[in-house]
């Protein structure tokens, strides 16, 4: 199954399942792939994580059905997996702009979050600079900090600068940052700032060794200001470059490295600053 059959699944899943307590366990497995590596592609490719998805298409569909019919505020709450009135109302509010009993009452205006359709389109005609390198295993040494995937893309930027703001970039300046999940089927993933480690240094306080296992790496050359460099080609990565090669994701490992920033004139916002991502690949 191709990551577009893959897609297509998933979504026909959740809204088959919409009003059933859902995983993205679950989601994956209709998807025939990871739960690490579909999140991740899901993001990429749509803008949203799959529970913002799930979130947002679940209170469009209970707006409808306060404005339609006669349903008491419970009871749709309790269909679209809210455990109390409180709680729905707070989210609907929060999504619509208005309140249930508002809407219930008439005249408020309500928001729709259209499902996910799949089209095919004339894509791609674009250049990737990637290779495919086998590496040796090896050590890492770096900050440390478990995620769940729902809002990762927000708060890992805040890790950075947390980091960098207490003066870790002092023992490690930051060349990974590298996304370990080694079951792949999990909903948190372990996070590094990290710098390669030499054997025998003393490891400081408040920071952790990490072995990189070895494997077959797909690398992919990013050159821009970032993070959009980053973030463009990573969407590439997945709307493009995987639906159409000879390689399939192989662990669930994905490392970011950066060149120095002391190396361009305006650091990271250079036109022509060097990063790359690293994805695990074996052949299909």
């Amino acid at each position: 199954m191709n990551w577009i059959e893959s897609m297509s699944r998933a979504i026909s899943y959740i809204e088959a399942n919409i009003t059933q307590p859902i995983s993205v366990d679950k989601i994956a497995r209709e998807a025939a792939a990871s739960p690490f590596y579909f999140q991740k592609g899901f993001a990429m490719l749509c803008g949203f994580t799959v529970g913002e998805y799930i979130r947002q298409r679940r209170l469009t569909l209970a707006g409808t059905e306060l404005a339609t019919t006669d349903e008491k505020v419970i009871d749709i709450a309790l269909k679209y997996g809210y455990d109390s009135p409180d709680a729905f109302t707070k989210a609907f509010t929060r999504f619509h702009g208005a309140t249930p009993t508002a809407v219930r009452k008439g005249g408020a205006m309500l928001k729709s979050f259209a499902a996910l359709k799949l089209k095919f389109t004339l894509e791609g005609g674009c250049i990737m600079d990637y290779k495919i390198e086998q590496k040796s295993a090896f050590t890492v040494i770096g900050a440390q900090k478990t995620f769940k995937y729902e809002g990762a893309m927000e708060v890992i930027p805040q890790f950075w600068t947390q980091f960098f703001k207490n003066g870790g970039g002092q023992t490690v300046c930051g060349t990974y940052g590298i996304n370990i999940d080694e079951s792949m089927k999990g909903e948190e993933f372990d996070y590094l700032i990290a710098d390669e480690y030499k054997a025998g240094t003393p490891v400081p306080e408040g920071f952790v060794t990490r072995e990189i296992p070895a494997f077959t790496w797909a690398v992919f050359a990013c050159k821009g200001a970032m993070p959009n460099s980053l973030q463009s080609t990573n969407k590439k990565i997945y709307s493009e470059w995987m639906p159409n090669c000879d390689y399939e994701f192989a662990a669930g490992y994905c490392i970011e490295m950066y060149a120095n920033p002391m190396d361009y004139p305006k650091g990271t916002n250079d036109e022509n600053y060097y990063s790359e991502l690293w994805i695990p690949v074996k052949k299909k």
